[in-house]
């Protein structure tokens, strides 16, 4: 019975959530693996250039998984405070 089966993507490419710095940035991660720091969408399809993968649709969750945000979130949730 596959009435219960619930679809799940299995991306190979996952953009974790925004870290602070100066500028923010995100840790951009391929089959598993950590592949550099991305500061803009740009870095991601130029990550995933690298890697050999042609990234047609940043939306498409068979493509790439968000985490902490979608591809207009680079900027942490709270800025940290300064004395």
């Amino acid at each position: 019975m596959t009435e219960g089966f619930l679809y799940m993507a299995d991306p190979r490419i996952t953009v974790l959530g925004v870290q602070p710095g100066h500028p923010p940035f995100r840790i951009v991660e391929i089959d598993g693996e950590v592949v550099g720091k991305a500061k803009t969408v740009t870095d991601v399809l130029d990550a995933a250039a690298m890697a050999g993968i042609t990234v047609h649709d940043l939306d498409d969750p068979d493509t790439v998984r968000w985490v902490g945000g979608d591809k207009f979130t680079w900027k942490p949730d709270k800025e940290p405070t300064r004395p």
